[in-house]
């Protein structure tokens, strides 16, 4: 009897165990998502900014368009 409590009490701190390092784990993905959705928001910002180059080249050299 001691021996089955003995291992009851080693399989709840295993799963203890197991239960922080996925909860570290499912911090860390939050974490690479938010990273991602800040890079996706810069990527966005430079492709609106690269699509506008060329009319701001226009402006900027003083070419009119007929």
């Amino acid at each position: 009897m001691a021996l089955l409590i003995q291992n009851q009490a080693a399989l709840l701190a295993q799963l203890t165990e197991d239960h922080k390092r996925l909860s570290k784990h499912e911090q860390d993905v939050v974490e690479i998502k938010s990273d991602l959705g800040q890079i996706k928001a810069i990527l966005l910002r430079h492709e609106a900014m690269l699509n506008e180059l060329p009319e701001a080249i226009r402006q900027k050299i003083g070419f009119k368009t007929p």
